[in-house]
């Protein structure tokens, strides 16, 4: 393990207390915190993690997902291991769940050259919960910020508000996975709380950050269109532009239930459209994918994709070309 002094903590008398996310765990010497990667160590807190790599792949930004920023291009995109909720339906558990998983040591200056090497707009810190990984993807987000290039956080949004601050300052975009909105669904079931999600959407947003949301339609869990629509006035509160993918659940981990409904989210897609301007399904067939950026004023497709192919046909400087309409979108 590559253990590195953790940042955002409190020494008591007998434990160390971790300020990283909303647990606020007590951890006593020799044991770690929830997330399973912070550890009292004879009252310090360490992270057990730094520059531990799971995976790492050179990925279409598309596959964040992250459409309006930089589109068309790639990035390398590396993750860990450790979660700090515990969704019994993730899709990535076998790193984010499974803490024996197989990582090998990258430094900072490893990591950078790789990506420069590959011809990358930047580093994505994704696959499993990046927050977790503060010191590293600190460490190496500001390195990378120094050779230009992108930085990218993948997460699920559960973290304190002054390390989400701090994490502004070295990162470009986020992609924040607001899983449901119910408090309830939250607490008992991903074993954390919806508020401090919705409150690292809004800081990350009014600290200028580039923002796009991604929720899982998970069969008995948040399939249903009142919640759903919640999450689009909720973004739409904040910026009606911020883009929003709408995901289809398959059974992972310990959730067995039938893979999210299609038609259901269609529904939904057609429903996010009257409150939203962009919507966005992914992880369907191709016959039921609505992944084209469509422009909200002329109604001209500015981009299509299909699977992770993109091309750009009408979009000059971050606006529409065939009317002139400011898209949000970064390139």
């Amino acid at each position: 393990m590559a253990y590195k002094e953790a940042q955002y903590f409190l020494q008591k008398d007998d434990y160390v207390q971790c300020l990283l996310c909303p647990h606020r765990c007590h951890i006593n010497s020799g044991k770690k915190g929830l997330c399973g990667v912070r550890e009292n160590k004879d009252g310090v807190l360490y992270s057990t993690i730094y520059g531990e790599v799971s995976s790492m792949a050179m990925d279409p930004i598309e596959k964040k997902p992250l459409y309006h920023f930089y589109p068309g291009t790639e990035i390398f995109s590396i993750g860990t291991k450790g979660c700090n909720l515990r969704c019994p339906f993730c899709q990535n558990w076998s790193i984010s769940q499974d803490l024996s998983a197989r990582t090998y040591y990258k430094a900072p200056e490893e990591i950078v050259s790789m990506a420069i090497t590959a011809d990358s707009i930047g580093i994505a810190y994704t696959y499993s919960e990046p927050t977790i990984w503060f010191e590293f993807v600190k460490d190496c987000s500001k390195l990378a910020r120094e050779k230009k290039l992108k930085n990218v956080l993948v997460t699920n949004g559960f973290i304190n508000p002054d390390p989400l601050v701090e994490m502004t300052e070295f990162i470009d975009a986020m992609n924040i996975d607001l899983k449901c909105f119910n408090e309830k669904t939250y607490k008992n079931v991903l074993k954390g709380d919806l508020e401090p999600v919705k409150e690292s959407i809004k800081i990350a947003y009014e600290k200028g950050c580039f923002l796009e949301i991604t929720t899982l339609i998970v069969t008995g869990l948040n399939d249903n269109m009142g919640e759903l629509m919640a999450i689009a006035e909720f973004i739409a509160s904040i910026d009606k532009r911020i883009p929003w993918h709408i995901s289809r659940y398959y059974p992972s981990y310990k959730y067995d239930k039938s893979a999210t409904d299609v038609n259901f989210i269609t529904e939904v897609w057609e429903s996010g459209l009257k409150i939203l301007d962009y919507v966005f399904t992914g992880n369907v067939h191709p016959s039921y994918s609505r992944s084209d950026t469509v422009c909200p004023s002329c109604h001209g497709v500015v981009i299509t994709r299909k699977g992770y192919h993109t091309v750009i046909k009408e979009l000059e400087e971050g606006r529409c070309a065939l009317c002139g309409y400011d898209l949000g979108i970064i390139t």
